[in-house]
């Protein structure tokens, strides 16, 4: 069977709603909604190359408008809500934007093959370049594979970003 074109729905316990809020050491994540569309804007587009090349995949492909972005906002929106996906705004304790992280069905994001049919959350990030050169890249990483373990109901993520660090 050809399961490069399927996408595998994440699994959920009856009644289980994401958390809205997430907090690791000195920085926030919070669900990402059309609220965070200038902060989100302007990070984009400061950051398209260190995206390319910490994150990886086929987005951005330039730089993003308010409108664009505006639209992409309420997807996600839209996608938390129903327990489809789970896209967050990240922050530093003295609300500076670092960037963004997502929780997305394995296949949405990266091809599902046979090696990745075990997993059942894919999981991506990136921040800012300023936030990069403070360490929050590999914070960030840090506390997703805390809020993974603690606050979600997946036993096996698969972290997707084409930069993963090496952390113990």
């Amino acid at each position: 069977m050809d399961i490069e074109r399927l996408i595998k729905r994440l699994h959920l316990p009856e009644g289980w709603g994401a958390p809205r809020e997430l907090v690791y050491e000195d920085i926030r994540a919070d669900a990402l909604t059309r609220d965070h569309l200038d902060d989100d804007v302007r990070g984009i587009n400061a950051s398209l190359d260190i995206i390319r090349r910490t994150r990886g995949g086929s987005w951005p492909v330039e730089p993003v408008t308010a409108d664009f972005n505006f639209v992409d906002l309420v997807w996600h929106e839209c996608e938390f809500r129903e327990g489809e996906s789970f896209a967050y705004a990240v922050y530093d304790s003295g609300g500076h934007y670092l960037g963004c992280c997502y929780l997305y069905p394995m296949g949405r994001r990266t091809r599902l093959t046979e090696d990745k049919l075990e997993y059942d959350v894919d999981v991506s990030w990136w921040v800012t370049p300023d936030a990069y050169e403070r360490g929050h890249y590999l914070t960030l990483y840090r506390a997703l594979r805390h809020w993974v373990a603690t606050d979600f109901p997946f036993a096996k993520p698969y972290f997707s970003n084409r930069e993963v660090p090496v952390y113990g």
